[in-house]
């Protein structure tokens, strides 16, 4: 490995959208070296203007011999085959999500990892957010009572992508904060995409994790066709209800003392009474001092990478996400997403009270100790 003596070097392969992110973070990081790869020199170009003090290549192989880590942040079909390579020259390597597009692909590189004694992190920014951490400490903590349900939307406007559906797009946030939440890995899903506008990829998708050990339920709602951008999860407690809402800029987490009660019916007389009674209370916002999450993430990674120390988010986080998108893919197999957003029913009979899903199992998961 190239020498620690001086500053840690670090390669960024995709300047996109998250690399010139974490290009960005990485050159505020002291003694950290970041050189940007990306093989279109328009966007070279762009990252000499805003970073000149990082190197510039348009292939990886010509910096691996010079650097001591990582991060690929190119289009999810490209990441085994480059993380593969920067894994087979002894590099640590950080994987922006989702990990791989195949769980095949994703146990392969954990295997390579291991063999090489390489850092191998996944890029589940969220388990590095402070409200995130919160919003785990009410659950763990019991303030919430029980999970009943958490309930989740990421939606937007646009951000279309040529090589993976919006559930492998955006939908491992999701997973990641609601697994990381519950300190639990979901088994099966159920799952209803759609094509509304055009290009053969699901647009809009609704997806059912179920959590074994939490006994609880997690709705995902993701969109790339939605007027307003949304990022919020709502966990639904016995005693009481959490919200976090990421675009906030003062209450990202809102804990709501509300909640119903079952009422028994004596008689003929309560015909009409309503089967619940509802407790309303007070609004709380618990303050959260803004750190920026991936800050938190590739400091944590450079701090990795410099120490030997094991990462929050190792690459077997990365693979229990993937799993479960595989199975997703498992459920929709055979179904055609058509241009008009209509998706061929389902084969086998629908449980009462579920519309249009089809059941998949995650196989290979372990529950988190």
């Amino acid at each position: 490995m190239p020498s620690h003596t001086g500053a840690t070097r670090f390669a960024v392969v995709g300047y996109g959208y998250w690399g010139s992110k974490h290009v960005r973070v990485l050159s505020s990081i002291p003694d950290v070296e970041v050189t940007v790869v990306d093989a279109q020199p328009d966007r070279l170009a762009e990252a000499a203007a805003h970073y000149p003090a990082a190197r510039l290549a348009d292939r990886l192989s010509d910096v691996l011999p010079d650097v001591d880590a990582v991060v690929i942040a190119t289009p999810p079909a490209s990441h085994a085959r480059l993380t593969a390579r920067v894994l087979e020259h002894d590099r640590h390597v950080l994987v922006e999500k989702p990990l791989t597009t195949s769980v095949e692909d994703a146990e392969m590189l954990i295997e390579l990892a291991a063999e090489r004694d390489a850092t191998f992190m996944v890029g589940h920014t969220f388990e590095y957010n402070p409200a995130v951490w919160k919003l785990k400490d009410l659950v763990q903590s019991s303030t919430l009572g029980r999970v009943l349900y958490v309930d989740t939307e990421r939606l937007s406007l646009g951000r279309y992508q040529n090589d993976v559906n919006v559930l492998w797009d955006l939908a491992p946030h999701d997973i990641s904060i609601v697994s990381y939440v519950l300190d639990d890995v979901p088994t099966p899903t159920a799952v209803w995409p759609q094509c509304f506008a055009g290009g053969g990829q699901a647009d809009v998708a609704y997806l059912q994790l179920e959590f074994p050990r939490s006994e609880t339920r997690a709705f995902v709602h993701v969109s790339w066709l939605s007027p307003n951008k949304v990022r919020r999860v709502t966990v639904v407690g016995e005693k009481k209800m959490a919200v976090y809402d990421d675009l906030s800029d003062t209450e990202r987490i809102r804990v709501y003392d509300a909640g119903v009660d079952a009422r028994e019916i004596d008689g003929p007389g309560d015909a009409h009474a309503l089967p619940v009674s509802y407790r309303t209370g007070d609004i709380v916002s618990p303050y959260i001092a803004f750190q920026e999450p991936l800050l938190l993430q590739d400091q944590h990674f450079v701090d990795c990478v410099r120490t030997g120390r094991p990462p929050r988010t190792p690459s077997s986080r990365g693979l229990e996400v993937v799993r479960v998108l595989a199975a997703t893919d498992t459920a929709t197999a055979g179904r055609s997403l058509q241009a008009t957003g209509n998706v061929a029913g389902p084969p086998d009979p629908l449980p009462r009270g579920h519309h249009l899903y089809r059941r998949a199992t995650v196989t290979g998961t372990t529950s988190r100790s």
